[in-house]
């Protein structure tokens, strides 16, 4: 059994602190995970945001690629209803001039943002819509210029960059498997149509110029630490985190705290049990068993880790403890 792993990075921002800082903790990770020898680094596009530091996606990942060697950078990934095509292609194009080689880009159909936010991007609700040929019409701008073709991507046209599909639904599977393009599921947010989607996606993937056979990745929500009891602590940032924003509250990340119990009532901890049920929180020992289960269920070809972990040497003792736990599998 071999496992790949890669990281999204959600870039939090915690109590007391800045995008700054965020943002130079995210490099940290990023040389750290290089040099464990983890796949990609990626990181997603969210608006109106006081929590997160990556809204300006390009802008990001060129700051981690600038500041790492080897490992591939990119987005999971780009909101595609916000932006025009030809913008990505521009953006994206130039970060593959100056990085080679290392460029990823994760195309999702959400919008990421309620409807105030959209009018600030100058987007409407319904420019969803039109993803699946956005998608077909950034494809355009990145492949070789062909008789007819009006418009040119500079930098973009040419070159070779990964494009994939991102989802927490069936939709994407679908998607990504119609234009032969890797998978990557939300499973650290949405849990309960992934089994159906990688069927949905393998079952129906028709071979492209891109890839040959089908690729799945799969996040997935990772704490690792010592001991069980000190993996759960650290998860109860995120587990906090996720409960504020579901009432509707505004805060930066939060500080670990021991006993969840008295901070979530039953329906919260229902709905949190839901929207994170493909988590692998624990000791070594329970990393190796339970990432081992979570592998046999779904066979992915990579495992892409989210550890929003408020100390960030913490987080990166988890994915050391993580690496050191695969190579032993």
């Amino acid at each position: 059994m071999k496992i790949n792993l890669s990281v999204l990075d959600l870039v939090m921002i915690n109590k007391d602190s800045n995008a700054q800082t965020a943002l130079h903790d995210a490099l940290k990770v990023a040389q750290k995970v290089e040099e464990l020898g983890y796949t990609r680094f990626w990181v997603a596009e969210h608006h109106n945001s006081i929590s997160t530091g990556s809204a300006a996606t390009p802008v990001a990942v060129g700051f981690l690629a600038a500041g790492t060697k080897k490992i591939r950078v990119g987005a999971g990934g780009v909101m595609l209803p916000n932006h025009a095509p030809l913008i990505i292609a521009e953006q994206f194009g130039t970060l593959e001039s100056l990085y080679p080689g290392r460029i990823d880009l994760g195309l999702g159909r959400a919008t990421g943002t309620e409807l105030n936010t959209l009018h600030a991007l100058r987007r409407s609700p319904d420019s969803s819509e039109s993803f699946p040929q956005d998608v077909q019409e950034l494809q355009g701008y990145f492949e070789n210029h062909s008789e007819g073709k009006t418009i040119t991507a500079t930098p973009g046209q040419g070159l070779s960059i990964p494009l994939w599909i991102l989802g927490s639904s069936t939709f994407g599977a679908q998607l990504a498997a119609h234009l032969g393009l890797p998978f990557a599921f939300a499973g650290h947010i949405a849990p309960a149509s992934m089994r159906d989607a990688i069927e949905i996606y393998r079952s129906n993937f028709k071979p492209s110029k891109q890839l040959k056979s089908p690729y799945v990745a799969i996040s997935i929500n990772l704490v690792a630490a010592e001991t069980d009891k000190e993996a759960e602590f650290h998860f109860s940032s995120h587990q906090q985190y996720l409960i504020n924003y579901a009432r509707g509250l505004k805060e930066k990340f939060p500080s670990p705290i021991a006993d969840m119990t008295s901070f979530w009532s039953a329906r919260e901890k229902m709905f949190l049990d839901r929207m994170l049920g493909f988590s692998v929180i624990g000791s070594p020992e329970k990393i190796r068993i339970d990432l081992g289960s979570a592998y046999q269920e779904t066979k992915a070809d990579e495992f892409i880790v989210v550890s929003s972990i408020f100390d960030t040497e913490a987080r990166l003792r988890s994915y050391e403890i993580l690496s050191n736990v695969v190579s032993s599998i």
